[in-house]
């Protein structure tokens, strides 16, 4: 056993610690602040500088000198970027400037860019942005770099990056300065990257097939097209309420009616609702909606999509995800809530007759619901135990086929059952990513699911649905028979990025502000 004076006191040393780094990070801001005030009273304000004439990426000069090199031929390029590293001793040195292709070393010799243009290189920190001109050439190492002729800081940085090796590893502080997070981590740039590219890839699968891409409201007075809960805005100048948008779905039905056959929207979506790894307020939804289609070439649409997107991130459709392999190669499977409880909850509720049957099993199971037991039905029951016990199951990319009609106000009933629709929502490693249905267009049917949905409300299920009269006059209008599909993007990312969380693919994921 060590004595009292042998102890140490961790908290009291991690403190003293953040201490001393603030005090040296503050000395540096005051030093750097320094320079750029010397510079500017010698007339060389870096933040003077309007516009580069850069002519080559880092990228660019590489290659063309690969191309050049056999020749023998000069290239003089003028790259431009930020200064990560610095080796300057004597009369000459080495420095790597990154842009947004790469990195590339930079050569600076006294006699190259004379003594004024030499001093001032030893004085850039990194952080600093430098337009350099100078011929392409390959050093002793064999690593191509450009030998300046001209060096120019161009921007200076007032604050110092994180030590390189360790780059930016609070969690906090990566999503709350996510600028730095991207300058310091190569696999977080990489990961944006891939975002676009699955961004990209889905319009390109889309346009390619006929599709149409629109833009819908996203303040509308009538929170619409999903149980959710909405944030609330209000318009001075209509003196109404409005809501950010939970869907587009009901806008995009609007489309259909008006003869737009295939249509889809791309953009955010807001819900008012928890914060975790798989939930952020703001977030990118793709909705899609197909005249004379059904939920059965929904799926067929999802399948192929996330495929498409897939061979063109990573050129094959099998994926690692948080250790997990996991198979998107359509076909997927396919398999009924009722026969999902059954495997996974041991229930079968083709044998439950009635609501109180479905209560009593509620009970058996200890089930909890937002409104009370008494009120629940045979729907809100199965639904729970496939939360419960099957959703975490749903491992490989699962197609989870057939809700209750009670669950699913804006669906056709199921072919031949009358107690489920035709609605389907996929899995992948237990989570859901989309929700598509055989879309309801009986404007009869549709009012009464929507009265059924305001005695929700009234029973306390703040997420039930209102009623959209604008949305039901088009149904009246007249709407064909219409397959609609809605994908959470974030969560496809989340997947073919291998991210934990859904901030690590959402550049400015929402945070509390530091007070």
């Amino acid at each position: 056993m060590s004595t009292g004076e042998n102890n140490v006191n961790v908290p009291e040393l991690e403190v003293e610690n953040e201490q001393h780094q603030e005090a040296e990070f503050n000395e540096q801001v005051r030093i750097r602040r320094q320079k750029l005030a010397e510079l500017q009273a010698e007339g060389k304000d870096p933040f003077d500088v309007y516009k580069v004439e850069r002519t080559h990426t880092s990228q660019q000069a590489k290659e063309e000198f690969e191309a050049m090199e056999a020749s023998g031929e000069e290239k003089t390029v003028t790259i431009a970027g930020r200064l990560m590293s610095k080796r300057i001793q004597g009369k000459a040195g080495f420095c790597d400037v990154h842009d947004r292709y790469g990195k590339i070393q930079v050569y600076i010799r006294l006699d190259g860019v004379g003594e004024e243009q030499f001093k001032d290189a030893k004085t850039f920190d990194i952080g600093d942005f430098l337009s350099v001109t100078g011929k392409v050439f390959r050093t002793k190492t064999g690593e191509i770099s450009v030998k300046a002729t001209d060096v120019q800081l161009i921007a200076k940085s007032l604050k110092p990056l994180p030590e390189k090796w360790h780059g930016l590893k609070n969690p906090d502080l990566k999503y709350r300065q996510r600028e730095v997070d991207l300058v310091m981590n190569q696999e977080v740039r990489d990961t944006f990257m891939k975002r676009i590219k699955i961004i990209s890839g889905i319009r390109e699968f889309l346009d390619s097939r006929g599709y149409l891409e629109v833009e819908t409201p996203i303040l509308s007075p009538i929170a619409g097209g999903a149980a959710a809960r909405p944030f609330t805005t209000h318009h001075n100048a209509l003196d109404i309420d409005m809501y950010l948008r939970i869907a587009t779905e009901l806008y995009l039905k609007r489309c259909i009616v008006g003869g737009f056959e295939k249509v889809y929207d791309m953009g955010k979506n807001f819900r008012n609702e928890g914060i975790d790894i798989r939930h952020n307020p703001e977030f990118t939804m793709i909705e899609l909606y197909e005249a004379y289609a059904d939920y059965n070439d929904m799926m067929k649409i999802t399948e192929d999509l996330i495929a498409h997107v897939c061979m063109k991130v990573h050129g094959t459709t099998k994926i690692t995800y948080q250790g997990t392999e996991l198979d998107l190669t359509p076909p997927w499977r396919r398999i009924t809530m009722v026969d999902a409880v059954k495997e996974y909850a041991g229930v079968d509720f083709t044998q439950v007759k009635t609501d109180e049957d479905a209560r009593v099993i509620a009970k058996e199971k200890h089930l909890e619901f937002k409104k009370e037991l008494k009120d629940c039905t045979k729907a809100d029951v199965l639904n729970a135990l496939f939360e419960e016990y099957a959703e975490e199951h749903l491992i490989q990319p699962t197609f989870l086929c057939d809700y209750p009609v009670e669950i699913s106000p804006l669906t056709k009933k199921k072919r031949g059952n009358d107690e489920f629709t035709e609605r389907f929502e996929g899995f992948i490693y237990g989570r859901e990513i989309c929700n598509a249905y055989s879309e309801l267009n009986d404007p009869i049917v549709q009012r009464d699911r929507f009265m059924q949905q305001l005695r929700e409300r009234e029973l306390g299920d703040d997420e039930a649905y209102m009623i959209d009269e604008e949305f039901m006059n088009a149904l009246e209008v007249g709407m064909p028979p219409t397959g609609g599909l809605g994908i959470g993007i974030d969560r496809i990312v989340m997947f073919l990025t291998d991210s934990y969380s859904i901030r690590d693919v959402i550049l400015f994921p929402t945070m509390k502000p530091i007070q």
